[in-house]
C-alpha cells in the first residue's frame, strides 16, 4: 500500500510539472509552428527542437535556438534573427500575436514568398522590422500604423506592388525606411512629406511614376534619401533644397527633365549629389559651389551644356566629379585641377576643348581621369601621376599631341592606359618595369615611331596590348614577347614592323593575336601549339612563306584564322576538317594547292575565304578531278541518298523516343519541389503528375528547342527545361538556379522553382502565351513597337550584365530565346543556363570582378558574345528577318544599302523623324556586332544610345 501511495505521488508531480512546463512554454509551440511553414533544405533550424528534462521550469526551450534571443531570464522571446538561412515558402502569421513583447524581427536574406503576413503588425512592441531579400509579394498590407515603437522598417528588393503604404507616415519614431527594389506603381504620396522623425528613404527602383512631391521638401531630419530608378514625370522641384540635414541625395535614372534647381544650393550639409541618366538640360547652376561639403558629385548621363562654373573650384572637398555623357563645352578650370581632395574627374563624351589645366594632378590624389571623345589638345600634363595613385587614365578619341608624358614612365600605380586615336608621336617611353600593376594599354590610331618597346616582357600583369595603325612604329619583336603570362590580347597591324614572328612561349592565356598589314616574313613557329586558348588570329597581309602549321588546325578553341594575302603553300592541313570551334579560315590569295577538306564549316565560309590560289579545289571552289568528282557528278545516286537520309531520320527520331521514355523511367531518387515568388506551393509529385496525365500530354508543346508547356493540376500554365546533372554537383547547381530565382526584372521571363531528383531537375518558368519573337520576326509591326521590342531586350540584358552581382551573362541571346507576352513586351528567357551547364561540367562560368573594377576574362568575353547577340537580334527586328549579322547580308553592304532595304521593309518612303530613328538603331545595330570585342558597347552604352532615341507619338 505504501509502493502505491508513493508511486501515485511521483505520477502526479511529474503530470503538474508537465502541465506546468507546457502551459508557460507558448513561444516554443509558437516557434515550432513557424518552422513548420519554412522550407527548410538546408536544415538552418535544425536545432529548434524540444529536448525533454533540459529545460527548468518557467524557462523557453526556444531560447538556445539559433536565431532566437531571450531577456536574460529566458522568460521572454525579444528578438527573432532568421537572416540568410536560405529559407522559402510562405508564411501565415497566425503565430506572431504570442510574442507580445518582441523588439527585433529580421527574416532578411532568404527565398520568403507570399503575401506579407499582416499578422506582423501585431507585434506593437517592434522596433526593428527587416524583411529585405526575399520574394514577398501583392500589396504592402495596411496596419503598420499600429507598430507605433518601429524605428527600423526594411522591405528591400521584395516584389511587392500596387501604391506604396500611405499609413507609413504615422509612425511617428519611424527613422529608417527602404522600400527598394520591388514594383511599386504610382505616385510618391504627398504624405511622405509629413514623417517627423525619418532619416533615411529609399524608394528607388520601382516602377513609380507621377511628380515627385514638393512635399518632400518638409522633411527637416532627412539625411539619406535615394529615389532615383523610377519613371518620373516633370523636373526636380525646387522644394528638395529645404532638407536642411541631407547629406545624401540620389535621383539617378529617374526620368526627371528641365534644369537643375538652383535652391540645392541651399543644401549646406550635403555630401553626395547623384543625378545622372536623367534628362537634365540647361546650363549647370553655379550656385551649386556654394555647398562646401559636397564630396561625390555625378549629374552624367544628362543633356546639360554649357561650361564647368570656374566656382565649382570653390568645392574643396570634392573627390568625384562625374560630367560623362553630356553636351558641355569650353576648357577644364585651372581650379579643377587645384581642388585638393579630386580623386576622380570624369568629362568624357563631351565637346570640352582646349587643354588639360598643367597642374593636373599636382594635388597627389588624382586616381582616374577620363576625358576621353572631347576635342582636346596639347599634351599630357606633367604632374599626372605626381601623387603614384593613378591607376586609370584614359584619353581616347580627342587630338592629343607629343610625346608620352615622363611621368607615365614610372606611374607604377597605373592599370588601365587607353590613349587610342589621337596623334601622339615620338617614341613609346613607357618603361614596362616600372609598371607591375599594368593589364591594358591602347596606344592604336596614333603616331608613335622609334620601334616595338623592348621591355615589354617585364610587364607580367599585362592582358590588354595594341598598338595597331602607328604605320611608322617599325622595329621587329622582341624574342619574350609570348611570355607574358597573362596576356590575352596583343595586337599590332599596320605598324610596319618587319622580321620573323618570335616563338610563342607561355602564351596559354592569349586569345587574340592580330599583326596583320606588317612586312612580316618567315615561317609561322610550331611552337603555335602552345596558344591553347587562342580563339583570333590574323596574319593576313604580310610575307609570311611556307606551309600553314597542322598545330593550327588542333587548337581548340580557334573561331578565326585569316592567313589571307601571304606566300604560303602546300595543301590546307586536313586536321581541319576535325575542328569543333571553326568558323573562318581565310587563305585566299596564296599559293595552296589541293584540295579542301570536306567540311560544312567551309562551305559556309564562301568561295572569297579560299580565291586567288590556282592550284586550290573542293567546295566552296570548283570540284576537284578524279574519282571524287566523278561520283558527285553522278544522277544516279539522288534518290538512294534521299532514302537513306529519311532512313536514318526515322532510326534517329526512334532511338530519341525512346531514350527519353526510358530516362524518364530510370530517374530515381527521391523527388523535391523548390518554390519561388508566383508558383503556389506544390510537392514534386503534383508537377510530375502534370507530364503522366492525358490531359497534360496533350498540352505539353515545344516552345523552343529546349522548353516545353506543361499545365499543373490547377490549370496552371508553366514552361518546363529538363536538364541532366551528376549528383555530386547537385548543391551547387541548386543554389545558382535560387540565385536565377531571386532576379526579377520585367524583362525577364520568371522563374518560378524547380523540381529534382539525383538524376535529374526540371526548371518550371512562368508561361507566357505569345510565343516567341522568331515565330513572329516576319510580322509586319509598327516602327514604334520594334523600338519597344528593342528597348525591352536592351534594359533587360542591361539588368543582367550592370544589375547583378556577379553579372551574369545571358549565354545564348537569340529570337528565340525571346518570349513575348500579351501585351508584346519581350521577356528574356534561359538566361544564365549556359552558366548553368558549365557548372554542371565543373568549369566556373564567372566569379567577382577584379582590382579596377574590371569583369574577369571569361565573363567578359561572354558579356561581350551577348552584345553581339543583341546586335544581331536588332537586325532582325528592324528588317522583319531579312538581315542578320553574319554572313553576307550586312557584312558586305554599304549603309545606305542597308538603310534603303530597311526604310522599305518599315514603309518608310519619304523623309520623317522615323527614318532617323531607323539610322540611329542600324548604327547602333552595327556598332554591337563589330568583329572586335573591345570595340562593341556595352549594354549600359547601347541603353545610354536608346535613350536618346526620342520617337514622335502620333496624335
Amino acid at each position: 500500500m505504501e509502493d502505491f501511495r508513493c508511486l501515485a505521488f511521483n505520477f502526479l508531480m511529474f503530470f503538474l510539472l508537465s502541465v506546468a512546463a507546457s502551459s508557460t512554454d507558448t513561444h516554443s509551440k509558437a516557434l515550432l509552428a513557424l518552422k513548420s511553414e519554412f522550407i527548410d533544405d538546408f536544415g538552418s533550424l535544425s536545432d529548434w527542437i524540444v529536448r525533454s528534462g533540459q529545460n527548468p521550469l518557467g524557462k523557453i526551450h526556444g531560447c538556445s535556438w539559433s536565431g532566437v534571443q531571450c531577456d536574460k531570464n529566458a522568460t521572454i522571446v525579444i528578438g527573432i534573427d532568421l537572416s540568410m538561412k536560405r529559407l522559402g515558402g510562405a508564411i501565415s502569421g497566425e503565430q506572431f500575436h504570442v510574442f507580445k513583447e518582441l523588439v527585433d524581427l529580421n527574416l532578411s536574406h532568404n527565398y520568403l514568398s507570399g503575401k506579407l503576413p499582416i499578422g506582423i503588425f501585431n507585434l506593437t512592441n517592434l522596433r526593428t522590422l527587416d524583411i529585405s531579400r526575399n520574394n514577398f509579394s501583392g500589396h504592402f498590407p495596411v496596419g503598420i500604423f499600429h507598430l507605433q515603437n518601429l524605428t527600423v522598417c526594411d522591405a528591400f528588393s521584395n516584389s511587392f506592388s500596387g501604391s506604396l503604404p500611405v499609413d507609413l507616415p504615422k509612425l511617428e519614431n519611424l527613422k529608417f525606411l527602404n522600400l527598394a527594389g520591388s514594383y511599386f506603381t504610382g505616385p510618391i504620396p504627398s504624405e511622405y512629406g509629413s514623417f517627423k522623425t525619418l532619416e533615411f528613404m529609399n524608394l528607388a527602383g520601382n516602377v513609380l511614376s507621377g511628380n515627385i512631391p514638393p512635399e518632400l521638401g518638409k522633411l527637416k531630419t532627412m539625411i539619406h534619401m535615394e529615389i532615383g530608378y523610377n519613371s518620373f514625370h516633370g523636373g526636380l522641384p525646387w522644394e528638395l533644397g529645404n532638407m536642411s540635414n541631407l547629406q545624401y541625395l540620389d535621383i539617378a535614372s529617374g526620368n526627371l527633365s528641365g534644369s537643375i534647381p538652383k535652391e540645392l544650393s541651399n543644401l549646406s550639409n550635403l555630401e553626395s549629389l547623384f543625378l545622372f541618366r536623367n534628362h537634365f538640360s540647361g546650363l549647370l547652376p553655379v550656385e551649386l559651389s556654394k555647398i562646401t561639403s559636397l564630396v561625390n558629385l555625378d549629374l552624367s548621363d544628362n543633356h546639360i551644356s554649357g561650361p564647368i562654373p570656374e566656382s565649382f573650384s570653390e568645392m574643396k572637398n570634392l573627390r568625384l566629379l562625374s560630367l560623362m555623357y553630356n553636351e558641355m563645352t569650353g576648357s577644364v578650370p585651372k581650379g579643377i585641377a587645384e581642388l585638393p581632395s579630386l580623386e576622380t574627374l570624369l568629362i568624357w563624351s563631351n565637346q570640352f576643348s582646349g587643354s588639360l589645366p598643367k597642374n593636373l594632378g599636382s594635388n597627389k590624389k588624382l586616381k582616374w581621369l577620363d576625358v576621353s571623345t572631347n576635342n582636346f589638345v596639347g599634351h599630357i600634363p606633367l604632374d599626372i601621376c605626381l601623387g603614384g595613385l593613378l591607376f586609370k587614365l584614359i584619353l581616347f578619341s580627342n587630338k592629343f599631341s607629343g610625346g608620352l608624358s615622363p611621368s607615365l614612365s614610372n606611374c607604377s600605380s597605373l592599370v588601365r592606359l587607353r590613349l587610342e586615336d589621337n596623334l601622339f608621336s615620338g617614341d613609346i617611353s613607357l618603361k614596362f618595369s616600372d609598371l607591375p600593376d599594368i593589364s591594358y594599354i591602347d596606344l592604336s590610331m596614333n603616331n608613335f615611331s622609334g620601334g616595338f618597346p623592348r621591355d615589354i616582357s617585364k610587364s607580367s600583369n599585362l592582358q590588354y596590348f595594341n598598338i595597331s595603325y602607328n604605320p611608322e612604329l617599325g622595329g621587329v619583336f622582341p624574342e619574350e614577347t609570348w611570355s607574358l603570362p597573362l596576356l590575352q590580347n596583343f595586337s599590332a597591324s599596320d605598324c610596319g614592323i618587319s622580321g620573323k614572328l618570335p616563338k610563342f612561349q607561355l602564351c596559354k592565356s592569349v586569345l587574340t593575336i592580330e599583326l596583320n598589314d606588317n612586312d612580316l616574313s618567315g615561317n609561322v613557329p610550331e611552337s603555335i601549339a602552345s596558344c591553347h586558348a587562342l580563339v583570333r588570329m590574323d596574319l593576313s597581309y604580310n610575307n609570311l612563306s611556307g606551309r600553314i602549321p597542322e598545330e593550327l588546325a588542333h587548337l581548340p578553341s580557334i573561331r578565326i584564322l585569316d592567313l589571307s594575302h601571304n606566300d604560303f603553300n602546300g595543301s590546307i592541313p586536313d586536321k581541319f576538317r576535325d575542328s569543333s570551334s571553326l568558323l573562318l579560315l581565310n587563305v585566299s590569295s596564296n599559293d595552296i594547292s589541293g584540295s579542301i577538306p570536306e567540311n560544312k564549316v567551309f562551305w559556309s565560309m564562301g568561295s572569297s575565304a579560299f580565291a586567288e590560289n590556282p592550284k586550290l579545289c573542293g567546295a566552296p571552289l570548283e570540284p576537284c578531278s578524279g574519282p571524287l568528282a566523278i561520283f558527285v557528278g553522278k544522277e544516279m545516286g539522288k534518290l538512294e541518298l534521299i532514302l537513306i537520309l529519311c532512313a536514318g531520320l526515322a532510326i534517329i527520331t526512334t532511338i530519341l523516343i525512346a531514350w527519353i521514355f526510358f530516362a524518364r523511367k530510370r530517374s530515381k531518387g527521391k523527388w523535391k519541389m523548390v518554390c519561388f515568388t508566383g508558383l503556389p506551393p506544390f510537392t514534386a509529385s503534383d508537377i510530375l503528375r502534370s507530364f503522366d496525365s492525358t490531359e497534360s500530354k496533350e498540352t505539353i508543346t515545344p516552345l523552343s528547342a529546349s522548353i516545353f508547356k506543361a499545365v499543373l493540376p490547377t490549370g496552371i500554365a508553366v514552361s518546363i527545361k529538363k536538364i541532366d546533372w551528376e549528383e555530386q554537383r547537385i548543391r551547387m547547381i541548386s543554389e545558382f538556379i535560387t540565385q536565377l530565382g531571386s532576379l526579377r526584372h520585367k524583362n525577364l521571363v520568371r522563374l518560378l522553382g524547380f523540381c529534382h531528383n539525383k538524376q535529374m531537375v526540371y526548371v518550371l518558368y512562368e508561361y507566357l502565351p505569345n510565343g516567341n519573337l522568331a515565330e513572329k520576326i516576319s510580322m509586319k509591326r509598327e516602327w514604334l513597337t520594334k523600338l519597344k521590342l528593342i528597348k525591352g531586350i536592351a534594359r533587360g540584358l542591361h539588368f543582367l550584365h550592370h544589375d547583378c552581382y556577379p553579372a551574369i551573362p545571358h549565354g545564348d541571346l537569340k529570337s528565340s530565346n525571346v518570349i513575348l507576352d500579351e501585351n508584346m513586351e519581350p521577356h528574356l528567357a534561359e538566361f544564365g543556363l549556359r552558366c548553368l551547364q558549365q557548372l554542371n561540367e565543373d568549369r566556373l562560368p564567372f566569379s567577382s570582378t577584379t582590382k579596377g573594377g574590371e569583369f574577369n576574362n571569361a565573363t567578359e568575353e561572354e558579356l561581350w558574345m551577348d552584345v553581339h547577340s543583341f546586335g544581331a537580334i536588332v537586325l532582325e527586328i528592324i528588317s522583319n528577318g531579312r538581315l542578320t549579322s553574319a554572313g553576307s547580308s550586312t557584312q558586305n553592304k554599304a549603309r545606305d544599302l542597308l538603310l534603303r532595304e530597311i526604310y522599305k521593309e518599315n514603309g518608310i518612303s519619304s523623309p520623317n523623324s522615323s527614318q532617323e530613328e531607323v539610322k540611329q538603331v542600324l548604327d547602333l545595330a552595327l556598332l554591337c556586332t563589330r568583329s572586335r570585342p573591345s570595340n562593341r558597347p556595352s549594354m549600359e552604352d547601347v541603353l545610354k544610345l536608346l535613350s536618346e532615341i526620342k520617337p514622335e507619338v502620333k496624335s
